[in-house]
């Protein structure tokens, strides 16, 4: 809103009034993750205070978040010329990348893509070496009849990427009855090329929102709420038995992990190797199976599969 003249004339000191506020929060944010940048990789062993801290200030996050207030302050400390105050205006363009912390729909997104990357840098490689061989070709059927445009082997890389990628400029193109073929297959085969990449992003978003329909489902129909707890050191917890916690009521521990391994207190329904139940309810009672339950007829059991337990390389009842 800044940028409209009209805008800035009529209101251009409350909108830096809260440019200054908003960027005060991102800097107050960062100080604060800075200060439980241990709790954030509490699920890593051997996580000191001072390894948690250079972890989050080297992450990609941690980057983001910097970058989401830090150009703000740097006119203070270095000259505001006009064309590094033009690049600090751009860098503060990250300011953006901090939504997808906090919307977990567009969490999605870079989730997919990590889920997919292999798949992804597989096309990738495939297409670029097709952007190679097609401008090697192009280079032999075209540099007698256009040798100022097809000078070497790789000057027609950027005709190859415009071609294959569908986006089809028209600054370069073949003028000879073969090179013309050549690109019209070349045409053809960008339009499955593209879309390789498209299927597998498509694909993981696909994958990924039934991921989580089925948790929500999963969450609503059991009508009960799981809590992760870490065991500390000192923990009142530490080397007791199950039995003696002394939970609330409605409590119940379902699942403990240790190390990669998943463990199932007090026995359990084995099923197959990679479901186990962990949860029973009858009527108003939720019960944790053991292996002398006999299910009955109105049961609702609840299951726990690989799907849930993916990190675990071993489930013991």
């Amino acid at each position: 809103m800044y940028t409209f003249d009209n805008l800035q004339a009529q209101y251009g000191s409350v909108l830096l009034w809260i440019e200054r506020i908003t960027v005060a929060f991102f800097a107050l944010d960062y100080i604060l993750r800075l200060f439980t940048a241990r709790v954030l990789y509490q699920d890593e062993k051997d996580m000191t205070e001072g390894r948690a801290l250079r972890k989050y200030i080297f992450s990609f996050m941690g980057i983001i978040d910097l970058l989401s207030f830090l150009p703000y302050y740097l006119p203070i400390f270095f000259p505001s010329g006009t064309v590094a105050f033009r690049m600090i205006r751009i860098v503060r363009i990250f300011r953006l990348f901090r939504i997808n912390a906090y919307y977990d729909s567009l969490h999605v997104i870079t989730e997919v893509i990590y889920g997919k990357r292999s798949q992804l840098i597989s096309s990738v490689v495939i297409i670029l070496i097709l952007m190679v061989g097609s401008s090697l070709c192009m280079y032999s059927l075209e540099h007698e009849a256009q040798p100022d445009v097809f000078q070497n082997a790789f000057s027609g890389v950027w005709w190859a990427a415009s071609t294959l990628l569908t986006v089809g400029y028209g600054d370069i193109y073949p003028v000879t009855v073969l090179g013309k073929i050549f690109g019209i297959f070349i045409t053809f085969l960008g339009v499955g090329m593209v879309a390789i990449p498209t299927g597998i992003i498509s694909a993981g978003f696909v994958d990924q929102y039934s991921r989580l329909k089925q948790r929500n489902e999963y969450g609503y129909e059991a009508d009960m709420h799981f809590i992760k707890i870490e065991i500390g050191g000192g923990d009142k917890w530490l080397g007791q038995r199950i039995a003696d916690l002394k939970l609330p009521s409605g409590m119940i521990v379902a699942i403990i992990k240790r190390d990669n391994e998943i463990l199932i207190p007090r026995g359990d329904l084995d099923i197959s190797r990679q479901s186990i139940i962990v949860l029973v309810k009858r009527r108003n009672k939720s019960l944790i199976p053991n292996g002398n339950m006999k299910l009955e007829a109105g049961d609702r059991v609840f299951i726990y599969t690989k799907l849930h337990l993916s990190d675990a390389s071993n489930i013991e009842i």
